[in-house]
């Protein structure tokens, strides 16, 4: 019986995806900390060939279950998957990557097998034999540890916060757990996925460079007149050459809800900030924002944080930013586009 169980899920081409990969990395470190071992369990069409290409993570033992009810994502069905899995592998600490697969399923499994959970995991550490964990709470202003003494306990480990883990492929030791299935269990079906041209999609988690347009894109210009579709264009060209991430400050998405004219392509979801998302990029760029607060808790996690402003004394280039360029923003990111070709 292994310490720990990892609990994975396949993607639709069968295989494992880079936060799994991240998560595999964070257990193989715990598991030498903690001092045990750990298995593997996989959910998901394909699921016996993705654990030969982690083979080599070294797991004691790999469980998959691929029967075709989780084939696709199913609040049902891979929740009881999951709740084979960690009644199979028996063990007391059950890591799941954060996928909104496994967020989804995860908390029922839980329940179901008496356990205890934990969500939007960002550090485990273990001190005088005692497994501690750290997530952020409050819009990422409040860092928390905490620990647990009832077992099972379930665990959801975020997104970037250990490298992919790379390692050899080989033929692992499976075992296939069995699942009965009701048809009431998988009366949910997906007819089909519509997803955005490639040019459209404008919130991409794996880009290097994080791009915050403020509502002065949407403001009157030097000439007194407004250039809103001059502003829409600059800015998906410089997002579809530099490959870059949007992010939004609240003042430009609340615009729409004001009735006022906007940039189209902007909604809540790029919304970065105290009452937005706190993404993880390389590099951040800020372009015509101001405030102190968005982007003192939007830009946290960023580690090179730049930006273009007409106002030298902002709250935001004042500390908050490690270079700016005091310019117009139009004139600078035209440039760029043009040098990006």
């Amino acid at each position: 019986m292994a310490d720990i169980l990892l609990v994975l899920h396949t993607g639709c081409d069968g295989s494992l995806s880079k936060g799994a990969l991240e998560s595999i990395a964070t257990t193989v470190d715990l598991s030498a900390k903690l001092g045990g071992s750990f298995a593997v369990g996989v959910i998901g069409a394909g699921a016996g060939a993705a654990a030969d290409t982690i083979a080599g993570c070294g797991a004691e033992k790999f469980y998959v279950v691929e029967d075709e009810a989780v084939a696709t994502p199913r609040y049902s069905s891979d929740a009881k998957a999951a709740t084979a899995l960690i009644q199979k592998a028996g063990a007391q600490i059950v890591l799941a990557s954060g996928s909104s697969r496994l967020t989804r399923c995860m908390p029922g499994a839980a329940y179901r097998t008496g356990a205890q959970i934990d969500t939007h995991i960002v550090a485990l550490a273990v001190e005088a034999g005692v497994l501690k964990a750290q997530r952020w709470y409050y819009r990422q202003r409040i860092l928390t540890t905490l620990s647990r003494a009832a077992r099972p306990w379930v665990l959801l480990v975020e997104g970037g916060i250990q490298p992919a883990w790379q390692g050899a492929a080989g033929v692992a030791e499976k075992e296939s757990v069995a699942v009965e299935f009701t048809a009431v269990e998988q009366r949910t079906v997906i007819k089909g996925v519509e997803s955005p041209a490639a040019d459209a999609q404008t919130i991409r988690p794996d880009a290097a460079l994080l791009f915050v347009a403020g509502a002065g894109w949407t403001k009157k210009q030097a000439d007194g007149e407004y250039h809103i579709s001059d502003a829409s264009t600059l800015i998906q060209g410089f997002l579809n050459k530099a490959g870059a991430s949007l992010g939004s400050s609240k003042s430009l998405v609340d615009l729409q809800s004001d009735g006022q004219a906007t940039l189209s392509f902007m909604s809540h979801m790029n919304q970065v900030g105290q009452t937005g998302t706190t993404p993880r990029h390389a590099k951040g760029l800020s372009t015509c924002c101001h405030g102190e607060e968005p982007h003192a808790v939007g830009w946290r996690f960023i580690n090179e944080r730049r930006a273009i402003n007409m106002d030298a004394n902002c709250g935001w280039a004042q500390g908050k930013a490690d270079v700016v360029y005091i310019a117009n923003a139009f004139e600078v990111i035209a440039k760029v586009n043009e040098l990006l070709g």
